[in-house]
């Protein structure tokens, strides 16, 4: 009988650091920090039926959108569990209209953390499965000094790891350093309380047979995301047509799946949205990272995710992102008129 390898995520991050001999260990303790903090997050989301956690604080964040309590308890956990280790000068979150500077009695490293606390919180009393979802990044400001604006303010390209936890039947974390490393899902066991190796170097399939989409916004696409819609649901064998429709409406689910199955996940630009509802910075640039480390693609329709130089912290943006063969043909319905030789066109 083959046996599994017992690998702790604790232990995978150890074991990549020493392949590395100028590292400094502070990626490798943020990692570990953050693990800690989606074990609390983890806790509180199963027992959320059971204590007074549900339900909106009555207060909207800088989006407008209501807030929910275990929203907050999850963005207080991550800073807590974050800004005292001496590893960041600076984070940012989506629930906070401004970047979070460290207490002046911590001391300031060289990295920033961005991150959604609770990624589908609306999903929250269904029952849905929901997520954090984080990027880390160099700062570009002097060291020693309190990060700023600019330090978070950097394309995807810059990331130096990302990734996202799942609250679901299972919790899973998933994150990649980038540069060639994989990307690697734990499962948490809370029989022991450790996340155990599950998924190790994941590569999503080339082409895919799922799309995941809002339906519901058809009337206000563009007129090729429409046409490519149709072509995903028409029936050719040739072309493993027609694609299933799978769409959970957490994002961070959507995605985990997407990477896992492959297929294409899509949140487009709309005649309501013309600039599309997701965020760059903490939503779309993390999983585009893990996408295109796993062998995907990410676009917000015309330029690729990573490339995008953002202008604000809660910038929105259009995305499409999975499997690459997938991604290459709505970035052909979105960009030609003729859609009659597509499959000529792009294979």
């Amino acid at each position: 009988m083959a046996r599994t390898r017992f690998m702790t995520l604790e232990r995978h991050i150890i074991e990549g650091e020493r392949k590395h001999p100028g590292a400094t260990g502070e990626l490798s303790a943020l990692l570990s920090d953050l693990a800690i903090a989606a074990k609390v997050i983890s806790l509180e989301v199963n027992k959320a039926g059971l204590v007074d956690i549900l339900g909106f604080t009555g207060n909207q964040n800088v989006h407008g959108e209501s807030v929910k309590k275990l929203d907050i308890f999850a963005h207080d956990v991550l800073i807590r569990a974050m800004d005292h280790g001496g590893h960041l000068c600076v984070m940012a979150s989506e629930e906070e209209e401004d970047i979070i500077h460290i207490p002046p009695k911590h001391r300031l490293g060289k990295y920033v953390l961005l991150f959604d606390p609770l990624d589908g919180s609306s999903n929250i009393d269904a029952n849905v499965s929901i997520g954090t979802i984080f990027s880390i990044y160099k700062r570009i400001s002097p060291d020693g000094t309190p990060g700023i604006l600019d330090d978070c303010l950097q394309p995807g390209l810059k990331i130096e790891a990302a990734g996202y936890i799942v609250y679901g039947s299972s919790t899973v974390l998933t994150y990649t350093t980038g540069h060639g490393h994989g990307v690697h899902v734990f499962t948490l066991d809370p029989s022991i309380g450790e996340f155990l190796l599950s998924h190790e170097n994941i590569e999503i399939p080339e082409k895919g047979k799922i799309y995941s989409i809002n339906e519901g916004n058809y009337k206000y696409w563009h007129p090729g995301l429409k046409k490519f819609i149709k072509y995903l649901q028409e029936e050719d064998k040739a072309s493993s047509r027609p694609y299933s429709s799978r769409y959970i409406g957490s994002m961070v689910a959507d995605v985990h799946r997407t990477l896992l199955y492959g297929g294409i996940f899509m949140y487009p630009a709309d005649s309501r949205s013309p600039n599309g509802k997701l965020r760059l910075m903490y939503e779309c640039a993390p999983t585009a990272f893990l996408i295109e480390e796993a062998g995907g693609r990410a676009i917000d329709g015309k330029r690729n995710i990573l490339d995008i130089i953002p202008s604000s912290l809660h910038q929105r943006t259009p995305v499409f992102m999975g499997s690459k063969v997938d991604v290459d043909m709505v970035e052909h319905f979105l960009s030609h008129e003729n859609h009659t030789n597509v499959e000529k066109e792009i294979f």
